[in-house]
C-alpha cells in the first residue's frame, strides 16, 4: 500500500474517531455494552483540548504524507483540517476550552439519560 493512501486512511480514521469522540454517545444509547469503548475515547478526546496535545495520528499522517512526496503539515489535526471548515478564524485556546466542555456536556448528557434509562429498568425488574 503506498503511503499516499496509508496517509488518507489515517485521515479517514482520524476523523472518524473524532466524530466517535463527540456523538458516540448518541451510539452508545442504541447499544450500551459499546460504552467502553466510547468512555475512553471520549476522555482522550477531553484531554486533547483541553492540554493542546497533539493526537499520534497526526504525526503519523504527516510522515506519511512526506514518504509520499506531499507536503506535510504543522500543528494538530483540527488545526489543519476542521478549523478551516467548521470553526471560525482566530480559534483560540479559549475556544477550545469551550469546544472541549460542549463534547464532555453533550455525552454527559446522553450518558445521563442511558444511566437514568437503565436504572429504570432495573427497578422494574426487581419490583416484579
Amino acid at each position: 500500500m503506498s503511503a499516499r493512501l496509508l496517509a488518507d486512511v489515517v485521515l479517514v480514521v482520524h476523523l472518524l474517531f473524532i466524530l466517535f469522540v463527540v456523538l458516540g454517545g448518541l451510539v452508545v444509547l442504541r447499544w450500551p455494552r459499546l460504552a467502553w469503548l466510547h468512555l475512553p475515547c471520549w476522555v482522550w478526546g477531553a484531554l486533547i483540548e483541553f492540554t493542546g496535545w497533539i493526537c499520534p495520528l497526526t504525526p503519523l499522517e504527516v510522515r506519511l504524507r512526506h514518504e509520499a512526496g506531499q507536503a506535510g503539515y504543522s500543528g494538530g489535526f483540527i488545526d489543519h483540517y476542521l478549523v478551516p471548515l467548521v470553526y471560525p478564524p482566530g480559534l483560540t485556546p479559549q475556544w477550545q476550552i469551550v469546544l472541549g466542555v460542549g463534547v464532555l456536556a453533550i455525552n454527559g448528557v446522553i450518558y445521563g439519560l442511558l444511566v437514568r434509562r437503565l436504572w429504570r429498568r432495573r427497578t422494574t425488574a426487581v419490583g416484579r
